[in-house]
């Protein structure tokens, strides 16, 4: 699977870093992503969350 949360479907962002000469770079944002042992329909697996779906109690996490 991409660079994408498997909970809200963050992907990454693009853009330019333009420095003090105007050079234009292109480059990406990722988001922060986690791979966590989650409990999805019953059975534990492993997926990618952002940090933000972790924080918001939006992935129920297992412990072994």
């Amino acid at each position: 699977m991409a660079k994408m949360c498997e909970i809200c479907g963050k992907k990454p962002s693009f853009g330019n870093t333009i420095s003090h000469a105007h050079n234009v770079v292109h480059r990406r944002w990722n988001p922060n992503l986690q791979t966590v042992r989650a409990n999805v329909d019953g059975t534990v697996k492993k997926i990618k969350v952002c940090t933000s779906c972790l924080k918001a109690g939006k992935v129920q996490k297992v412990t072994r």
